[in-house]
């Protein structure tokens, strides 16, 4: 009999959070704009930072960050923000790497999520300043390997979730971790309500990992279309491919017959050739917009508040019908 596995104290930077949410971040789409208003709003708030070019960017971007959120803790002491997050793609064909991680440990960013690899320097780095790391798996064996190189928690990518995906069921990974993880967890797969949050809770994740959802928003460093295919999208028009990274993903089949493609007979790509720092990605990524099998819940383009308050609402709701609250 396998009986439940006491978890350790949440880190400080997570601890208090109103909605146990950490928002993705968004390939192209992140911007300091979004990051902030998820943080006023609550919940984690996070953007790659390859997102910023050219690279020199970065650092404008993180000043601005830490700067307006801290003017917003001096003003509304009764609900401050919560924290940021940085997503650093640790794989070799980032060539930025060493100089995004720089830039924030000039800033102590808080939270840094790893990607595509895990790397023990990089761990270091963050512990040095004070800040936590969370990286991204698919599986179990995944997961083991970035705790013994120092990672303090887990993002649990399942099936579902938008862009690079596993094919894990949500509860079996979920299981699997907590078997003998007791440090934090987030779940990312499908998730855009608060019921889908409350879910993440009762598998044994401490947070909802939520992105595609954040995509149709105000602040999203998204185009019209996208945003409007987001709305009208269901989980029928989403397609799992390897075609535009060498990573296997989810995308929005609209936009791959937009690009002149059929999304019904794409070919494989080769895993080799991935390339995440360089023009060629973010052209992909422009062209070729990810998203998770969430999207039926999103049902019009909203402020980023709206968007927090409706999870936030949704989620008391969930737990009354469960008599939870």
């Amino acid at each position: 009999m396998n009986l439940p596995m006491t978890r350790r104290p949440l880190p400080a930077a997570l601890a208090n959070l109103r909605l146990p949410v950490i928002g993705s971040p968004l390939f192209i789409i992140s911007n300091p704009k979004l990051v902030i208003e998820q943080c006023k709003a609550g919940i984690v708030g996070s953007m790659p930072s390859l997102n910023a070019r050219p690279a020199e960017l970065l650092d404008e971007w993180l000043a601005e960050i830490t700067e307006t959120l801290a003017a917003h803790d001096r003003a509304h002491p009764e609900a401050p923000s919560a924290p940021f997050a940085i997503n650093q793609i640790v794989h070799k064909s980032n060539d930025r790497l060493e100089h995004d991680m720089q830039v924030c440990a000039k800033y102590k960013v808080p939270i840094v999520i790893t990607s595509l690899g895990a790397r023990t320097d990089v761990n270091d780095a963050v512990h040095s300043w004070g800040g936590i790391v969370l990286h991204d798996i698919i599986n179990n064996t995944f997961a083991h390997k970035a705790i013994e190189k120092g990672a303090d928690g887990l993002i649990a990518v399942a099936t579902g979730a938008g862009g690079h995906a596993g094919v894990k069921n949500p509860i079996a990974l979920i299981h699997e971790i907590r078997e003998w993880f007791d440090g934090p967890l987030a779940l990312s797969g499908a998730i855009a309500t608060g019921d889908g949050v409350l879910a993440a809770l009762a598998m044994g994740a401490d947070f909802g990992y939520i992105g595609s959802a954040f995509i149709a928003t105000d602040e999203a460093r998204a185009s019209d279309g996208y945003k409007q295919m987001i709305v009208a999208s269901t989980s029928d028009d989403i397609v799992y491919s390897n075609l535009f990274t060498g990573v296997l993903g989810n995308y929005l089949r609209g936009s791959i017959t937009q690009a002149g493609l059929d999304p019904d007979n794409l070919p494989s790509s080769d895993a080799s050739k991935m390339n995440f720092a360089g023009a060629g990605a973010a052209k992909a990524w422009k062209d070729i917009w990810g998203a998770g099998q969430g999207v039926g819940a999103v049902k019009s383009i909203v402020p980023t508040a709206t968007l927090v308050q409706r999870l936030s609402d949704e989620y008391a709701a969930a737990r009354r019908r469960l008599a939870l609250a």
